[in-house]
């Protein structure tokens, strides 16, 4: 009893795992990651908080206490939690159509969205839900994060140009662009571009430089992420030197000093009830993002995270986020990836960011006073489109035509009508492809290979064919939508084989047989029955095998259930088996046709 709490304990808080080695060594490590973060951090998090629609300083209060909660309750040793690029954008979606950007009301609702995120996260960890994010498929997340990254390109332009130009979509956006043109401030646009070309080339071109120039790679790297720290404070000199913000270049202005305040945000029951929708697709699109970040990052290091505490850990972010004055968090890619390779130990990299991030609110805010939002926009700009990946299109398209038509939906959605939508339709059109796919399952007649105890398709191999036995393959999970295929399929090919006499149903890719398919069983057999023809069943696996002991299928339908198909054969024709074994082949067993592609049977072993 006293080893097991201390166990359950470090399964609930990872951090005392590895707190308990902790030493100086790890903490040094820590810290030079942390310093490299959050000079990365403070940029983006203003970036991100005016992407969000938010006051610029929200995001750096977003980057304090959720990063510590995730230090205490995360599983990933390098995952960097706080503002994300695409949850920002999901925010202005959502909250731009209720209420006024940078209004009391816009940022009480911000904080009730993470509030309500924050719960929908741990109610999914208790309910051990991290399935879910598997819903969301690759082609989906790939094509709503491209088309993201597009939709808060052409939102930032106006802070480039310097001008009002709003939209929910892309057409929107475009069209009220193309308007505003004539407006478009000078020393904005001679500063947006300048941000643009500068933080471009710091992160293609600098590094390179660097090590020309005899620096080491720690230390090109560290500078390459200074950049816009480096952007941002030029920024500030130039528009206090010149005086720019007369010229109407828009500058972040006053900005609070000081910790914000720790108090739950106003609770609206009908306005929660409103952002409850939301807050389930920023949940998801939050988890999916950091796991799948954070899985790839511990595979490098041989290390693993669990993805139910996950969610405890992004769910005690976004609640300390709510509680702090900040917005919906997550962990971000470039920042992760960054925290990797500057090597972070342990989560404590993110808490000693939170410091740094802490000691800028207590007192540096005074400097972003003449920080214009065209160097925001910049920063968005760079760091978003490498999320950008149109030629993922391409690639999906030539490899599954079903996929690239989930992904080019969703891209759509996002661009023509809204995030959410696109989502939504990215999912919706998922799954109809997926149970479209799998109601007309791979059926598949096979025959024995020459010279050896394997069966393959007929169409593709060589093989010797019983006369007397029909040898069919599933290879996909027996469930309500594919049942009705199953018992025409079955019916098609034993009219083909009009002198069989037993009808071997092989089972090895089939993983589950639900009740809808186990009454298409029973009426095959019986139709087989009818015909003189009886069913028998062959490499079922065990927990296939243990649910149909719990129905009273393998009593009345009068085969046998056989541990191989080659058994199979043995018993009900040994002759042919015989024969087959006694021949020898003439090299691989080749397809009886070149190779084409024409329809699924024939791409199949």
């Amino acid at each position: 009893m006293h080893t097991s709490l201390p166990r359950r304990l470090a399964r609930h808080l990872p951090c005392l795992e590895w707190a308990r080695r902790y030493d100086h060594e790890t903490a040094g490590k820590d810290g030079l990651a942390a310093l490299i973060v959050t000079l990365m951090l403070i940029p983006q998090s203003l970036a991100y908080a005016m992407l969000a629609g938010l006051p610029p300083v929200t995001g750096l209060y977003a980057s304090i206490l959720p990063l510590v909660a995730y230090t205490l309750f995360g599983t990933s040793r390098t995952l960097a939690v706080g503002p994300a690029a695409v949850l920002s954008l999901v925010t202005a979606s959502v909250l731009a159509p209720l209420f006024a950007a940078g209004s009391a009301e816009y940022n009480a609702a911000a904080l009730l969205l993470a509030l309500l995120s924050g719960i929908v996260l741990l109610a999914m960890a208790a309910l051990r839900l991290g399935f879910l994010a598997n819903f969301l498929s690759h082609p989906v997340i790939s094509g709503f994060m491209s088309a993201s990254g597009i939709l808060i390109t052409l939102g930032q332009l106006k802070h480039i140009l310097g001008i009002e130009a709003d939209g929910e979509n892309a057409i929107e956006l475009l069209g009220a662009l193309v308007r505003s043109l004539p407006q478009t401030n000078l020393p904005t646009l001679a500063i947006g571009i300048g941000s643009l070309f500068f933080l471009h080339l710091a992160r293609s071109r600098l590094h390179g430089w660097l090590l020309a120039r005899g620096f080491g790679a720690k230390i090109a790297g560290t500078l390459v992420r200074t950049g816009p720290v480096v952007a941002l404070l030029a920024s500030v000199l130039l528009v206090w030197l010149f005086g720019l913000d007369a010229a109407g270049v828009r500058v972040v202005g006053q900005t609070p000093q000081g910790l914000p305040s720790f108090a739950l945000p106003p609770l609206d029951a009908a306005l929660a009830g409103e952002l409850l929708p939301a807050a389930l697709l920023i949940s998801l699109i939050g988890f999916v993002e950091s796991v799948s970040v954070a899985q790839t990052l511990a595979a490098r290091r041989r290390q693993r995270i669990e993805p139910n505490q996950e969610l405890v850990g992004l769910g005690a972010a976004n609640l300390a986020a709510a509680l702090s004055g900040g917005f919906p968090v997550t962990g971000g890619l470039s920042r992760s990836v960054v925290n990797f390779d500057a090597g972070a130990q342990t989560p404590m990299a993110g808490a000693l960011s939170a410091v740094g991030i802490t000691v800028t609110v207590l007192f540096f805010t005074p400097l972003f006073h003449n920080l214009p939002h065209a160097v925001l926009a910049a920063t968005i700009i760079v760091a978003i489109l490498t999320l950008v990946d149109l030629g993922a299109l391409g690639r999906t398209w030539r490899y599954s035509r079903q996929d690239a038509a989930a992904m080019a939906a969703t891209m759509l959605g996002v661009l023509l009508i809204d995030v959410e939508a696109g989502i939504l339709i990215g999912v919706g059109l998922s799954l109809l492809l997926f149970l479209w796919r799998t109601s007309q399952p791979h059926i598949a007649v096979v025959g024995q290979l020459p010279g050896s105890e394997h069966f393959r398709n007929v169409k593709r191999f060589a093989v010797v064919e019983s006369p007397k036995v029909l040898s069919i393959r599933v290879d996909e999970s027996l469930y309500f939508p594919n049942a009705r295929y199953l018992e025409d399929r079955v019916a098609e090919l034993v009219s083909q084989h009009p002198r069989a006499e037993h009808l071997v149903l092989m089972c090895p890719g089939v993983n589950l047989i639900d009740a809808s398919a186990l009454e298409s069983l029973e009426e095959i057999g019986a139709h087989l029955h009818a015909a003189g023809i009886q069913l028998h069943l062959s490499e079922v696996k065990g927990p296939v095998m243990d649910r149909l002991r719990h129905s009273d299928f393998l009593e009345h339908f009068g085969g046998r259930v056989f541990i191989s198909q080659f058994e199979a054969l043995a018993e009900l024709d040994p002759q042919t088996t015989r024969r087959a074994l006694g021949m020898h082949r003439r090299g691989p067993a080749a397809p009886l046709r070149p190779t084409r592609k024409k329809n699924d049977s024939e791409k199949r072993p």
